[in-house]
């Protein structure tokens, strides 16, 4: 065990946890934050995107230990009050269906956006492709990356 200082949605949390310790873990057991999703457990589906940095990463393959400085993004942290302009688009076009993927493939667009404010459809499909969302919206989550990219706060 070792004593980990985090920067966690601009705040700062100490964790004594194992160094190997998925930061899904670390997330959802240690400090409560319980919006990442485990989903698959070998980063493929992406339900447990977060940012490092400003890089979506699957928190459930990223040991706490390779964390460092970089400050951590959940979906919690996106924005104050949901008002991020992914999250604004997300409703507008009605993409959730169970909802069980949408804070990961938030996570991913948001990412996106940040180092691509105009993405072309292949772009987004690059960007997206490993998020996986079994009822299939798809087509509504392309559309709310593009209604997001348009959106003057991206």
């Amino acid at each position: 065990m070792a004593i980990f200082n985090l920067n966690i949605n601009g705040s700062e949390h100490s964790v004594d946890v194992d160094s190997n310790t998925p930061m899904l873990w670390v997330l959802r057991d240690h400090i409560k934050l319980v919006g990442t999703k485990y989903g698959c457990g070998i980063a493929q589906c992406g339900a447990c995107t977060v940012h490092l940095g400003d890089n979506a990463v699957r928190s459930c393959q990223l040991p706490v230990s390779a964390v460092g400085e970089q400050k951590i993004t959940t979906i919690e942290g996106l924005s104050e009050h949901g008002d991020h302009p992914v999250q604004k688009a997300w409703l507008e076009i009605d993409v959730p269906q169970c909802g069980y993927c949408q804070a990961g493939q938030i996570m991913s667009a948001s990412a996106l956006l940040k180092r691509n404010p105009n993405p072309s459809v292949e772009e987004i499909e690059s960007a997206m492709n490993g998020n996986i969302c079994r009822c299939g919206t798809y087509t509504r989550i392309k559309k709310a990356i593009k209604t997001a990219a348009s959106s003057e706060n991206v």
